[in-house]
Order: C-alpha cells, then structure tokens, then sequence
C-alpha cells in the first residue's frame, strides 16, 4: 500500500482523478554530450549512419496499423520516435469487445490511449470465458498517458505469453521517446487482473466473504469489480513479461501498482514477471488464489510484494532489490483494520527468495511486515537489511494460535531463512512485543538473523548461501519444488532471470538482457 511520504506524486492526484484521462508524468532528460572535441586537434570526421539491418539497427515506422481480427480496431496515431527509432503508434480500442491477437509487426508499437478493457464486467456467479486478448512474443505496448492501465475483466483472460529472448514489454510513454532513466516511475498505471475467486473485505457490509455476494472495486480505479467463488477461475496467462515504469495515484489511498491480481483464481499463470520502477507497489494481490513462480521485482518505490484481503496462494522464486534510498517493505501482508477476522483468512506461502533492502524510510520500519488478518510461511530465504529490522509483526492475531473454526493456521512460519539485519532485527507493535517476534522466527528450523552475506552481483548465491541447509519447500504443496538451496538463484549457472529482464543501476541481470531505460529492437 502506498507510502504518502512520496509528496510528488500526490500532486498529481486532482488532475488523475477528473475522468480516469487527461494528465500523466513527463520527464525531463538532459541532452547527451555528442562528440567531444579538444581545441587544437584536428576535428574528427564523423562516423557513417549505419545501414539498419532486422534486429540490429534503428526501427523504422510501419506504413499503418496491422488489421486485427475482431470488429475492435487499432487506431492509427501517427508516429512516434526515440533512440531506437521511429515506430507507428497503433492505440488499442477502449474495449475488446472479441478474441483479438496482437501480432509482433515490425515498425509497429501499440498504445494505451488511456483505460483499456478486455471484455466487459460478466458478473461474480458467471462461468466460462467470453473475451480473450493474445499479446504476442516481443509486443511492445505504451501508456500514452499518466493514467493509461491495461483491465482484465470478468469472465475474460489475457493471454501474454512472451519467451526467454522475446519478453513482452509493457511501458509508459517516456520509456518509448528517451527521457526514462533509472530514477524514472509513474508514466502510466499498469495491468490489472480481475477475477472471479474468493475475496474478503466485500463492498456490501452484509455480504458473505468468499461468495458470489462478495465483490469490491479495484484500488486506484472504479468499475472494476473483482471476487466470487470460483477458487479455480482462469484470468489467462502472463509469462515472460515486463511492466516497467507505471504505478499511478489517482486519489488518498487509490493507487495502481505494477500488477494488480484482484480475486484472480488458481485456474491463471503468472510466471516469469518483472516489475520495474512501480512508484507504488510491484506487485499487489487483492485476495483470490493466484500461484506465482519466477517474479523479478526491481527499483519499485513502496512494497515489492503486498497481500491482502483473503489471498491463499503459493510464490516461488523471488529477487527483489530496492533502489537506493527508494522504497518501503519488500513483504507487506495484512487485511482490513476494521475486518480482519474475516474468513477465508489470508494465507502466502513463499518460498526461495532473495531480498535487497537498500531504503530506510519507509513507513513499516522493517524489510517484512506482517500484521492482522494474515498467515505466513516463509522457506529457503536470503534477507540483506543491514540498515532496517528484518521482520516486524503487528497485532495479536497474527501470532495467536491455529483454530480451523476462524480459518487460523497459526503464528507465521519461518524454516531456513537467512537474515542480515539492523541491531535489532526483529519489532514488535503493541500488544506484540520485540521478543515475542523473535519468538516466532527462532521457532522454525535453520533460521539466522546474523546470516552474513556473500551474494555475488547482488542476488545469486555465493559460498554463505550455498553452505545454509535448504527447507522441502514442495513439502507445503504441489507447486513448489525442492530445489535443494536457499534463495532466489543457486549458483552462477542458474540463469532463470536472463534474458527476459531488463538491467538497471538496481540490479543487472547480464548481457542477454538490455537496459531498462531502451526498448528491444530484436
């Protein structure tokens, strides 16, 4: 959720809230230095424009918009340019309303001109699949404003499915022209995914948790209703996906985060994703049951991973790295202050996963919060917050013991998680004390809060690493497997992040992988 120390962006909020259009963020970028000459030396003859050649050179625009199958068309905006070339700028209809296909055409880059639905609302008790949205391998897609965001709705699926060397790309629109840098964030909103499985928190005060009575709106939009009872609904695929630059507040408390799972049911892949430089959270899920495996959450500027309103899933393989002085918690897990004992009560299991605390100011006051109306397992993790507590639990019933009648699976469950943390690593927030919260942690098996650190370029596993005992984690379910280490990337020949992600002063990921602040050409 999102951390209102961050003033600038507030700013935004009157103009953002005036009919969901009309204003987003711009940067400003200084001009590159060119060729620098030494007075008295001979001026030097500039290099020959290369020849572009397919993959290699500059794009050069598109002589129109591909037709696209479906009476929802494209809309030819005209062109637009950037470092790497000019591209016709296709924007997507304000509604697919049929199966529509975005194929991968050269010279072409496809918009958001502001909301953009996948189908419409089909309703919490409906069945089956009405629309269906297919994003090729290699598709770029852009925010054309602050406020632009991508929804699922419904009874509809996305299916973008990118590959290892062709990732799908979803950006703003100063990620297109040049002016992104690593500092860069909120240039558009983002991905939102709205489902059909069990929620807590309904908008109707009589309603009954995890029902098809039990539905809410979306933070950071409207008309955008989510919940029901179909644990196992199917929202599509998204793999091999970047979202870099969005996050967009539109009022106090109402924001849009890189990817937003609303009620999203087991039935839906999400697997191989990056968020980049959300100026709110990566990724936050609202309830439902979605699994998640292979998540790069990189430079986002409030939490990294946010759980709330009844979430049960499983969550594999996780780096995240803070940017320098920038972000809050990597883990925020709780529900509603005023309706946490509401059932289905949350419950995450985590596992492998690799945390780069570098921020100090953000308002929860350590690296992983847990509080209220949550259950949590933590396994196989490597925590680096030499500056903050590592773990922090608020409120009583977060640690109380298990009682099926209230869906309680117990205090939070912590085996083979690596800690370096401040000189206290562990807070409390009355009722629950300090030691209480070290309690919890030391009552796992091969827990450390003193783990001193050897990961090598930020994030894969050095000698330290590989010396902790590993937990099964596939012991906690179906999903998982056992992979035999602690953290998110075993060893430098575990590549599963390259390639497909983007590099920045954060993190960097390889040579496979370009820069963040450039779009692939290939």
């Amino acid at each position: 959720m999102a951390n209102f120390k961050r003033v600038s962006l507030v700013l935004l909020t009157s103009c953002a809230a005036a009919a969901l259009a009309g204003c987003g963020a711009s940067d400003i970028a200084s001009p590159g230095e060119g060729t620098i000459v030494v007075p008295g030396t001979p001026t030097p003859t500039p290099a020959p424009t290369p020849t572009p050649t397919p993959g290699t050179g500059l794009v050069t625009p598109a002589a129109s918009c591909p037709t696209i199958p479906g009476p929802d068309q494209l809309v030819n905006a005209g062109t637009i340019s950037g470092p790497t070339g000019e591209y016709r700028n296709c924007a997507f209809p304000a509604r697919f309303t049929a199966n529509t296909q975005i194929a991968r055409t050269p010279g072409v880059i496809y918009s958001l001109p502001g909301r953009v639905d996948v189908g419409t609302d089909r309703g919490a008790a409906s069945t089956g699949n009405n629309v269906t949205l297919t994003v090729d391998p290699g598709v770029v897609v852009f925010g054309a404003t602050g406020v632009s965001f991508l929804v699922v709705n419904r009874g509809n699926r996305i299916d973008a499915v990118g590959t290892p060397t062709r990732p799908i790309v979803f950006t703003g629109r100063g990620n297109v022209t040049g002016t992104a840098t690593d500092d860069t964030s909120q240039l558009w909103g983002g991905v939102v995914l709205l489902g059909r499985a069990p929620i807590t928190d309904c908008s109707a005060p009589l309603a009954a948790p995890g029902t098809t009575a039990c539905e809410r709106d979306t933070e950071g939009t409207s008309n955008a209703l989510y919940g029901g009872a179909t644990a196992d609904d199917n929202s599509g695929r998204l793999q091999y996906v970047q979202i870099r630059y969005s996050g967009f507040i539109l009022s106090s408390n109402s924001e849009l985060q890189g990817l937003t799972p609303s009620g999203v049911g087991s039935g839906t892949t999400i697997d191989h994703i990056q968020v980049h430089n959300s100026s709110d959270d990566g990724i936050e899920v609202f309830g439902g049951r979605p699994n998640m495996k292979y998540l790069v959450l990189t430079g986002n500027e409030d939490d990294n991973l946010d759980t709330d309103v009844g979430y049960k899933g499983f969550i594999q393989f996780v780096i995240a790295a803070q940017r320098s002085g920038v972000g809050d918690a990597m883990i925020e897990a709780d529900s509603d202050n005023t309706l946490e004992e509401n059932t289905p009560r949350q419950n995450t299991r985590l596992a492998n996963f690799t945390f780069i605390q570098r921020s100090t100011v953000g308002s929860d006051l350590a690296s992983m919060l847990l509080r209220g109306s949550t259950d949590y397992t933590m396994v196989n993790g490597v925590v680096v917050s030499p500056n903050l507590a590592c773990l922090r639990i608020s409120r009583a019933n977060t640690i109380r013991a298990a009682d099926p009648a209230l869906d309680e699976a117990g205090p939070p469950v912590f085996n083979s998680v690596n800690m370096q943390c401040a000189a206290n690593p562990f807070l409390g927030n009355a009722p629950v004390t300090d030691a209480q919260v070290r309690s919890v942690f030391e009552a796992g098996s091969n827990n450390s809060s003193t783990f001193t650190p050897s990961l090598i370029n930020g994030f894969i596993n050095g000698a330290n690493e590989t010396a902790r005992p590993a937990f099964a984690a596939a012991t906690l379910g179906s999903f998982f497997v056992s992979p035999g280490y602690v953290g998110a990337v075993k060893d430098a020949n575990d590549t599963w992040y390259a390639g497909w992600t983007c590099n920045s002063a954060t993190l960097n990921f390889g040579t496979t992988s370009s820069a963040c602040s450039t779009l692939p050409t290939n």
